[in-house]
């Protein structure tokens, strides 16, 4: 049995943050806002394998109103969200995402990125992509107030 599962994510970039994605802390001026460490990338993987799963989105999971996931390291969400997965003997084939952000330049860390989330799903990095994008100087991303990410997953049964 396969499965596809589609997702996204945007934080608002504010002063005082840190700016994290991918598991991979990005050296800015700006971080992105949000509950938990706010790492848009994993968040978006995240809800795609839960679409996958038909079990809501992670904000049904690791609400914002629940003090427990304030400052959350999103790796370990991600993990959680996995757990769920192998419950149901489902595993990831692949993942493709994309990050929409309009500096700094992201190419220098998505090998890291790639590895980050490669080792939470148990699978090869080269079965992960991760592409970096610029808003084009359009919208919330391209005004450099928000970061986007969006990614789809393959599932499959063990």
């Amino acid at each position: 049995m396969l499965r596809i599962g589609i997702g996204t994510d945007t934080h608002r970039l504010v002063e005082g943050r840190e700016l994290v994605l991918g598991g991979v802390r990005i050296a800015s001026d700006r971080g992105a806002e949000g509950h938990s460490d706010a790492d848009a990338l994993l968040h978006a993987i995240a809800d795609a394998i839960l679409g996958a799963l038909c079990e809501g989105d992670i904000g049904v999971h690791f609400p914002d109103k629940d003090p427990q996931w304030s400052g959350a390291n999103s790796l370990e969400l991600l993990s959680r969200v996995m757990w769920l997965a192998r419950e149901r003997s489902l595993h990831v084939v692949n993942v493709d995402s994309t990050i929409l952000l309009e500096k700094p330049k992201l190419r220098s860390y998505v090998d890291a990125m790639r590895e980050n989330i490669a080792g939470v799903l148990g699978i090869d990095p080269g079965c992960v992509s991760v592409k970096a994008k610029t808003g084009e100087g359009v919208d919330a991303v391209g005004q450099g107030l928000a970061v986007t990410a969006q990614a789809a997953v393959l599932m499959e049964s063990n």
